[in-house]
């Protein structure tokens, strides 16, 4: 009976998931043009479209070059091809595996039964890593915003967002030193590392934009997408799918920008997230054969 609740669990935060994405793109969707979307999809530039999966997967290995930095903190020593694979192989998990273990659950996993090492330890290398990555997310995101169509239609919101954009940094440090002492050295280098995961998916988004022949109110259109990827941390949908597309339409709506070109640069973001992950399938095959060869020579 205890297996049939625990199974019963695991089931209804896959299918919540999955219900709430559906209903998110349903709502975003009935609003839309689809035709007009469509259209705007179907006629985008395949060269700008292949420089923003570059600049995606750039990304991508900052990403999982900082999050290797907080391994070697705790004494985790990894190459890099072996912690890429690691990150792709979580990428993979997180996007076509909701609900279930997740990527970052299945490092910590991986790491912990391999590597020895206290899992509250390597927890708190992979919770940091999501932090500084949030932090940065959060500063550009109102860097962005305070040139933007935003900060002129809601001028007192202005004074708020200066001081959140002065003060972020300082806050994470200090709790940085307070909590986090084994990272506080590699505080500076991290934070760099991570504007530049940040900066690259900017870019990427950029060259969305281009694609689509949107050259007007680009910053108001990347504001947006920072602030739906703040939206997509949120493990309330399949990949981040439906709470960024409806991010961008009701901010758009908001501003009476146009909402179709927001909503296509969110599907084919989407789109290149789920094809990058892709690697992770030949990641996790040849992973868990080493996995299964370390288990054969253990003594």
């Amino acid at each position: 009976m205890e297996n049939n609740k625990t199974g019963l669990k695991k089931l209804l935060k896959p299918l919540l998931q999955l219900f709430v994405t559906a209903l998110a793109l349903f709502l975003v969707l009935r609003k839309s043009d689809i035709a007009k979307l469509a259209g705007i999809i179907r006629h985008a530039n395949l060269w700008y479209l292949l420089l923003a999966l570059l600049f995606f997967n750039i990304s991508k290995l900052f990403n999982a070059v900082r999050l290797n930095r907080f391994f070697k903190a705790i004494g985790i020593e990894l190459s890099a091809m072996y912690n890429l694979k690691l990150y792709y192989l979580g990428m993979f998990y997180n996007l076509f595996l909701p609900g279930g273990i997740g990527g970052d659950g299945y490092k910590i996993y991986v790491l912990q039964k391999n590597h020895g090492m206290k899992m509250i330890n390597v927890f708190h290398a992979v919770f940091w890593d999501r932090i500084c990555g949030i932090v940065a997310l959060v500063f550009l995101s109102l860097l962005l915003l305070l040139p933007s169509t935003f900060a002129l239609a809601l001028p007192q919101l202005v004074p708020y967002a200066w001081v959140a954009l002065v003060t972020i940094y300082p806050l994470a440090l200090l709790v940085n030193k307070l909590f986090y002492k084994q990272f506080k050295g590699i505080f500076t280098i991290t934070a760099l590392e991570s504007m530049l995961v940040q900066i690259t998916q900017v870019i990427s988004a950029f060259f969305i934009l281009k694609a689509l022949s949107q050259n007007t109110n680009i910053i108001d259109y990347l504001a947006v997408f920072l602030i739906s990827t703040v939206a997509t941390i949120l493990p309330i949908t399949i990949g981040g799918a439906g709470a960024r597309e409806i991010t961008f339409y009701y901010l758009l709506s908001s501003m009476q920008l146009e909402t179709s070109t927001g909503v296509a640069l969110s599907l084919i973001f989407f789109g290149i997230s789920a094809v990058s992950s892709l690697a992770g399938i030949l990641t996790r095959v040849r992973h868990e054969k080493s996995v299964a060869e370390l288990d054969e020579v253990k003594p």
